[in-house]
Formats: structure tokens, C-alpha cells, sequence
């Protein structure tokens, strides 16, 4: 009997090496964290720092508020890890009710803070769907937050992109001109919303080529462990949550450990896929929980540095 195309699919799977076999751990790393609300959230916080501090990230970033609702914390949890921890940390940094005056004051202190590093956005108006409305005195766009900041120092400058199209853009190549914009008027990189498929960052990074964008973009992690949250986050940045996830973690809502160890595993393969093509620099959303990005990593061949294997 002739096999059908997923018979022979299945077929290689038993002969194919395993996927993590041998990776030399030539990756890079980055993770981002959310400002605390809470002491027992701070302390988890912390601990996820430390928990992920070993593995040498090329930077940490912590995320920011609409309308500055987190300025304060994501200040003070920003000049902690560099103090501290002694971690490279960006912050982020948003448009969303702040005027440029605000703006340029918030980067002065994060600048005397010892933060070399923002993370760029528009941001988004506080309510689901609720369009972006720019401060009558503040910056419009993404692109113009970019090059307010290095008229006030020469900060090292990060932007989001977005493989599967910001759902406010007219169509992808509005979106990608968006980048590029980001990206001329002085951003360092891009890091990627998140996706599930390998496929549709390598699609993104050929038409990035095709567009002439050559600054770095990373591909952001999110290894989903409630997929009904993660949905709620793709519905705002137009990522597509696949079917069969919801089918992997049907059955384990009272599960945790074993929602964690699916989870790891759907990203794993996803960063291996990625590393099969190319890319060696990643970028986790945490969540502030650092298990995960930590057993992806070391499935990837990332050592606590210093180690020896």
C-alpha cells in the first residue's frame, strides 16, 4: 500500500536525529519582565532575575503601562537589576499620555539611572480595541518617540515588530514601512510580537530583506501556558493562536506542572525550527516566570556561563 504524505512524515520522524542533539549553545538571549504590583510579586520578580541572571542575557527589559500606569515601577525595577543584579536593562518606554516634555523628562532620569537601553513603543489607549489617540503635545507615532529620544541621548534603542501585521495597519507593507521608519530614524533592532509558526518569521525576514531592512529583528518567545490568555493577548497584535494548541492543553486546566512541561516543549521545538534556519538570538516573554525560558534555553545548549560541561 502506498503511504500517504503524513505516513511518510511520520516515517522520518522515527529515523530523523534528535531535534536537540548536539546544539553548542551559540545562542544569545534576552528576557523581559513586568513591573511589580505587589512585595510578593516583587519578590517573584526578583527571583526570576536571579533564576535567569546565570545564563548571561544579552539584556533584560521590563515592560511599561499605558498612559505611565507603571512609570514608577518599571523605573525603580529597572535601576534595581542594573544595580543589583548588575544586568543590562532596557525599559520600555510608550507614547500613550505623556507629553514631550513628560517623555524627555522620564528618559533624563532613566538616563542618570545608569539605562542605556529603551524599548520604543506607540503603546496602545488602556481599553481593548480602543484606538490610539497621540498626547495634543506629545509624539504620534513610534518613529517619532525613536528620535526624540536620541536628540536626548544616545540611548541604544529597541522597536517591536510584528510577523503577522499590527492589526492597526492598512495592510503588511503599511507595516513594514512602519519599521523601517523605527528603524531610520535610529532603533539599534527590532523584537518581533510573538507567533507559533517558524514559518511565518522566516516569511517576515524575507520580505524584511526584500524592503532593505538589515538591523537585527529577534523573534519574541511567549511560551504559552494558558491558552485562553495568550489568545486574549493575540487579539491585540494580530498573532494567530493555531488549533491544535488549544488541543495539546485540553484536559490540564488543573494540571499546572504538566501545562508547564507542554508548554515548554511547543516552544522548544519552535526555537529549534528557528535555529534550524538561521536565527541564534532570542527574545522571552517571561511573564515573570523563569522556569520556562530557563529549560528552553538549556534545551537549546545555553549553559549558566561559566559552566562546564
Amino acid at each position: 500500500m502506498t503511504p500517504t504524505l503524513d505516513q511518510l512524515h511520520e516515517h522520518r520522524t522515527a529515523v530523523d536525529t534528535p531535534l536537540f542533539s548536539g546544539l553548542p549553545g551559540d545562542v544569545a538571549v534576552s528576557f523581559e519582565f513586568f513591573p511589580p504590583k505587589s512585595e510578593k510579586m516583587e519578590a517573584q520578580l526578583w527571583d526570576a532575575v536571579q533564576q535567569l541572571k546565570p545564563l548571561d542575557p544579552s539584556f533584560v527589559s521590563v515592560t511599561y503601562g499605558a498612559g505611565g500606569s507603571t512609570r514608577e515601577r518599571t523605573h525603580a525595577t529597572v535601576a534595581r537589576i542594573i544595580a543589583e543584579a548588575k544586568l543590562p536593562a532596557a525599559a520600555h518606554l510608550t507614547c500613550v499620555g505623556a507629553s514631550k516634555a513628560e517623555i524627555r523628562e522620564v528618559a533624563e532620569h532613566y538616563w542618570e539611572a545608569g539605562v542605556r537601553h529603551i524599548v520604543a513603543l506607540r503603546g496602545d489607549a488602556g481599553e481593548p480595541g480602543a484606538p490610539f489617540v497621540p498626547h495634543p503635545e506629545g509624539f504620534a507615532s513610534a518613529a517619532e518617540l525613536v528620535k526624540g529620544l536620541k536628540e536626548i541621548a544616545d540611548f541604544e534603542i529597541s522597536v517591536a515588530a510584528y510577523p503577522e501585521t499590527h492589526p492597526d495597519a492598512d495592510c503588511p507593507q503599511a507595516d513594514i514601512d512602519n519599521l523601517k521608519r523605527k528603524l531610520d530614524a535610529g532603533a539599534t533592532r527590532a523584537i518581533s510580537q510573538f507567533f507559533f509558526s517558524a514559518d511565518t518569521f522566516f516569511r517576515f525576514r524575507d520580505e524584511l530583506a526584500k524592503n532593505g531592512i538589515e538591523q537585527p529583528v529577534l523573534p519574541g518567545i511567549l511560551p504559552v501556558t494558558n491558552v485562553a490568555q495568550a489568545r486574549k493577548f493575540a487579539g491585540a497584535c494580530g498573532a494567530q493562536i493555531p488549533e491544535w494548541m488549544d488541543g495539546l492543553f485540553e484536559g490540564l486546566d488543573e494540571r499546572p506542572a504538566a501545562r508547564q512541561l507542554v508548554a515548554a516543549t511547543v516552544a522548544a521545538e519552535l526555537c529549534r525550527r528557528l535555529y534550524a534556519g538561521g536565527v541564534r538570538d532570542f527574545h522571552f516573554y517571561t511573564l515573570n516566570r523563569p522556569e520556562l525560558a530557563y529549560a528552553i534555553c538549556h534545551m537549546l545548549g545555553k549553559r549558566p556561563k561559566g559552566d562546564v560541561r
